[in-house]
């Protein structure tokens, strides 16, 4: 290499490094979760993928990460069979986000730029996580929703009142002080009938989202909450009023309503291990979907009452005092309360069912493929 044709080979190579970098960062990735809210094994997969139970996996996923700007087709049967569905760039955090009717994802591939998708295969489009807060048990009373971190729920005016909450796109954290400080529990994407089940009722005072890739204590988890159908209005989807058929309530069911105390124990030598227990959920919010009717799939949600149970034990060491969460329990009403109701429309000569928490009016907002809206 003489000096006049240096720069030329010094020009191309660094053209050469730009390129591959470049290529490099377009490089379709996802990266697929076994538990829902980006928790459990994990892989990250850059081309098609016929079984991800054979990537390492015990299982098929529940959530996944899409990057790079590419779109990955994600199905519930092996080999790119069964439902499938178009994920765009984002967080998809439970099988529902993605359309998948809570089934799991089993293969999945990247999709080529070009490849023309019609507007039905698409999932719905990843929207920003969202915390509302009920003022009353069971998601009745006033609300208060934020999308956004909030360090002290003084200045909203609903400090120290939330009882229940729903929980859409990711994780937050919710403390009884200000600041993220004092008890703090992690909330997954759901919905939680009773937030005194698990010691918080009315003193949440600050909260904020969890970053999907960060690492949370499995003991730093509320109990697993209800599925929650995520109702809310994507960005250019088009809404059209379908008409409602059929409306039938659903009455509740005499149960017991249990949270847990703190109760001071005497000393304990050794090590004991106090099995946690999780409380099942009333219902909230609209609650699950069902397409064409008589299809045989299984509407995503059940009624039920609260339950509860011992959420474990600290014993003390060293002639430390010794504490135990024990649960507290009372029967509540059936019968003349409405759980639910159990709702049929039809649009575009189809058949559709939901479960909504409060009376119908004559119709209902849905998108082009028939999902509810709010």
């Amino acid at each position: 290499m003489n000096a006049r044709t240096a720069p030329f080979h010094l020009a191309v190579a660094t053209i050469a490094l730009v390129t591959t970098a470049f290529s490099a960062q377009a490089v379709a990735q996802a990266t697929f979760y076994e538990q829902a809210a980006y928790s459990g094994r994990s892989m990250t997969a850059t081309e098609h993928v016929r079984n991800l139970q054979r990537q390492g996996m015990d299982r098929a996923a529940e959530s996944v990460v899409v990057a790079n700007g590419k779109r990955w087709e994600v199905c519930d049967e092996l080999r790119f069979r069964g439902n499938c569905m178009v994920l765009r760039p984002g967080r998809y955090p439970t099988p529902a986000s993605m359309g998948l009717n809570e089934q799991r994802i089993v293969s999945a591939r990247a999709l080529p730029h070009d490849e023309r998708i019609a507007d039905n295969r698409y999932a719905p489009e990843p929207v920003p996580a969202q915390l509302t807060f009920y003022a009353r048990e069971n998601f009745r009373g006033r609300t208060y929703t934020t999308e956004t971190n909030v360090p002290n729920l003084k200045r909203t005016g609903f400090n120290d009142r939330a009882e229940s909450a729903v929980v859409l796109g990711e994780r937050w954290e919710i403390c009884d002080n200000a600041q993220f400080r004092g008890r703090c529990v992690v909330l997954r994407p759901g919905r939680y009938p009773s937030l005194a089940a698990m010691g918080l009722g009315g003193e949440v005072t600050s909260l904020r989202e969890v970053a999907w890739d960060a690492r949370v204590a499995h003991n730093r988890y509320a109990p697993e909450p209800v599925p929650v159908y995520d109702s809310r209005r994507r960005r250019g989807e088009r809404f059209f009023e379908a008409d409602i058929t059929s409306a039938r309530v659903v009455l509740a069911t005499p149960g017991q309503r249990c949270w847990v105390e703190q109760e001071q124990l005497p000393q304990v030598r050794g090590d004991h291990n106090v099995p946690a227990a999780i409380a099942g959920a009333l219902i909230g919010g609209i609650l699950g979907h069902q397409v064409g009717g008589g299809s045989g799939k299984d509407i995503a949600t059940v009624g039920g009452v609260v339950a509860g149970a011992a959420l474990g034990a600290q014993y003390g060491r060293n002639g430390q005092p010794a504490t135990q969460d024990v649960q507290r329990c009372e029967n509540l009403p059936g019968g003349a309360q409405p759980a639910y109701w159990d709702v049929s429309y039809e649009f575009r000569g189809r058949q559709h069912r939901i479960q909504m928490a409060e009376a119908p009016g004559n119709t209902i907002t849905v998108n082009d493929r028939g999902e509810p809206r709010q």
